[in-house]
């Protein structure tokens, strides 16, 4: 059986206040054409289809014509869930009617979750598709108190989903989660991507999958796999923030033989306007040759340059971003200090760690481990609420 193994879709980004919508279909009409072409028995999307629980209606009309193409036109079955940025409610609506044509969209967890089975040469593969949910949700639709952190939730539903799975079929999951070799804190991959849980305790161990033929994961936008070539993040279609600069972006195509043995081959999406850094004096960027490109542009300068925005937009007319720099051993003498000082980002710091300076600076009082939880539950909350709109 082919599948073609895709994720993070993120249709609606804003990126610098710039939708990115013309070039997601840029990129996905590429995929559309490899599913013409290689006819794959199914499309995995592994979750964040949408980049905000309440997308634009162009998101909205984007996904309806893909999905359209690659069901109807195609008769390709399409395999997707929800992630931690779409509305459960949203991906749920119609998911019975839509059934009969080959689209399975799963966006609420569920107490007993039936695979999607499909049937090739070789027989039965069973497709598990379990989308997000907090470990909140979990632990009140389980009914276990003891749920307390992703990686709980994660093995308390895939111990139940296990006790039912039928070792004659191969068997395939779909999940978007933070999976890491042993459930050991790493960093994302993208600062497009928002933390699963504030404070951490988002990681999950991926020893959990292995009763699995192949698990197709979302929610970390680099591709990769973890522990081992069977379970494997597919990364997003296109670079959404200047961390992925060096993503090379695409999706895997994965041939499951009848032994349930899998073949992965990474198909590289060519995008529209490539997302990357630039540095230069004003004098020497004012010589490059117009581009289209998403730029990040540090100007280098001991002076200041005035109207800087306007002068890189007459040469690269998508710049996103416009800062200067004043010179090697001043940047040198920055660095310095922010190590001794141990300073991060604002953007790099914990959303808890941020409020609790805050408050001591407004109260004149250290934040307590009470207050600090009371804020973390809140944020986590309107997170949930809020989808990923920032």
């Amino acid at each position: 059986m082919k599948l073609f193994h895709t994720a993070d879709w993120h249709l609606g980004k804003l990126v610098q206040g710039v939708y990115m919508t013309e070039d997601q279909r840029y990129v996905l009409q590429q995929l559309l054409q490899a599913i013409e072409k290689e006819r794959p028995d199914a499309v995995i999307i592994a979750g964040d289809l949408y980049d905000r629980a309440v997308p634009p209606i162009e998101a909205v009309e984007l996904l309806d014509e893909l999905l359209g193409r690659i069901v109807i036109e195609l008769n390709t079955p399409v395999l997707a869930i929800s992630g931690n940025h779409d509305s459960p409610d949203r991906i749920s609506f119609g998911t019975k009617m839509m059934e009969s044509r080959g689209l399975y969209l799963v966006g609420h967890l569920k107490e007993k979750s039936e695979p999607v089975v499909l049937r090739d040469a070789c027989g039965e593969v069973h497709f598990h598709l379990i989308p997000y949910a907090d470990p909140a949700q979990v632990r009140h639709l389980l009914g276990d108190d003891t749920i307390r952190s992703h990686d709980d939730a994660m093995r308390a539903v895939l111990s139940r989903l296990e006790a039912a799975m039928d070792p004659a079929a191969r068997h395939v999951f779909v999940g978007h989660a933070f999976v890491t070799s042993t459930g050991e804190p790493e960093q994302n991959t993208s600062e497009s991507e928002r933390p699963l849980s504030v404070g951490g305790a988002e990681h999950v161990r991926a020893a959990y999958f292995e009763r699995f033929h192949y698990t197709a994961l979302g929610h970390l936008h680099q591709a990769h796999f973890v522990r081992n070539d069977s379970i494997r993040y597919a990364g997003s279609p296109l670079k959404y923030s200047i961390s992925e600069e060096n993503h090379v972006k695409g999706y895997f195509v994965v041939e499951l033989d009848g032994a349930g043995t899998v073949q992965v081959e990474k198909r590289e999406l060519k995008p529209l306007r490539n997302m990357r850094r630039v540095t230069a004096a004003i004098e020497e960027l004012e010589t490059h040759p117009i581009n289209d490109d998403y730029v990040f542009v540090t100007l280098v300068s001991d002076n200041p340059v005035l109207f800087p925005m306007e002068k890189v937009r007459a040469v690269y007319p998508n710049a996103l971003h416009v800062e200067r720099r004043t010179s090697a051993a001043a940047e040198t003498a920055t660095a310095s200090a922010d190590e001794a000082g141990g300073s991060v980002g604002r953007r790099e710091a914990n959303p808890i760690e941020l409020f609790a300076a805050f408050y001591e600076q407004v109260k004149g009082m250290p934040l307590s481990d009470a207050k600090k939880q009371l804020f973390a539950g809140t944020y986590e909350e309107l997170l949930r609420e809020e989808g990923s709109a920032v």
